[in-house]
């Protein structure tokens, strides 16, 4: 029985060619009623962290069961897995390359299994488009209600991208790192809401509590700033008190005060700071592009200092 399953896709095949419409074509030929929406096709050519940060900050705003391919695959052809994931509300089929590095932060694994059923393959795959030889054919037949497990052997791990985490050098101040440029030149970096809320939550309890918690859980230690303290659960609500603080932002040679809520909260061409839609602390210009007014590329460093006001 034909079914209607929604089918993302997110590929570094661009627009000028052929590849993806040749990708639909192959699921349409075997589910016809398959939902194929695209996410993104101008991942920057071979560059498995952009299409790792965008797959995280794209895939939950799709209806539970959605499959999602991601072919950002610079190994093709080579003796690297390719990988279906079952989590609890979504399936993702990929090479296995560090894609999932940013979602298996988020959502853990119900079943990692390795794709070698040739049975839904399509005939005699090139070594060099497996999106139209195996992740189409393959994400076809699993939204006509195959199983995961019928793809291939289970496993018990993925490849992981290094992803660094903001780290905590002193008091006050949160070292982060630009991980990311949209088409508009803002500076998105890895510090999230949470961890300036987490900060604060834990600097309060430090303040009134500080006699009753043992050293070794006080997260006054230089290094990476773990996202989730369990000796500081985060209360409900903490992340209003954000604006009770004063937040500074250095970037390069630069110090913007403040944190915005939007992006004409500053006049046009000056720069701002302000949390983005995926929560994520981002550096922007209104109606300018920073990566070019702060000529900043990915990986460079900001500071963040948080204090009362």
């Amino acid at each position: 029985m034909r079914q209607s399953q929604t089918i993302t896709l997110l590929t570094d095949f661009g627009n000028q060619d052929a590849y993806v419409g040749i990708m639909k074509g192959v699921i349409a030929g075997i589910n016809p009623l398959a939902n194929i929406i695209d996410i993104c096709h101008n991942t920057p050519p071979q560059d498995i962290f952009h299409g790792a940060y965008l797959l995280y900050t794209s895939y939950n705003y799709f209806p539970k069961g959605t499959i999602h391919v991601a072919v950002v695959d610079p190994g093709v052809g080579s003796r690297r897995d390719v990988v279906c994931v079952e989590t609890q509300e979504h399936i993702f089929l990929v090479p296995d390359n560090g894609i999932l590095s940013f979602v298996v932060q988020k959502e853990s694994p119900k079943g990692i299994f390795r794709v070698t059923n040739n049975r839904y393959f399509l005939p005699s795959p090139s070594n060099t488009f497996h999106g139209r030889d195996v992740f189409a054919p393959v994400a076809a037949h699993l939204s006509l209600g195959i199983k995961p497990r019928q793809l291939g052997n289970k496993i018990n791990k993925l490849e992981q991208l290094d992803i660094p985490g903001p780290e905590y050098k002193e008091t006050g101040k949160l070292e982060g790192r630009i991980i990311y440029i949209d088409r508009f030149g803002n500076l998105v970096t890895n510090i999230t809401r949470e961890h300036i809320t987490q900060y604060i939550t834990n600097q309060s309890q430090l303040t009134t509590n500080r006699d009753k918690i043992p050293p070794s859980a006080l997260p006054l230690r230089k290094g990476r700033y773990a996202k989730q303290s369990p000796a500081f659960p985060l209360l409900p609500g903490a992340e209003k008190m954000i604006r009770k603080y004063a937040i500074k932002t250095t970037i390069g040679k630069k110090k913007i005060r403040g944190l915005s809520k939007t992006y004409t909260d500053v006049k046009a061409g000056e720069p701002l700071v302000l949390l983005g839609s995926a929560d994520f602390l981002e550096i922007s210009i209104n109606q300018g592009n920073a990566q070019k007014y702060f000529k900043m590329d990915r990986g460079k460093k900001i500071m963040v200092e948080i204090g009362a006001c």
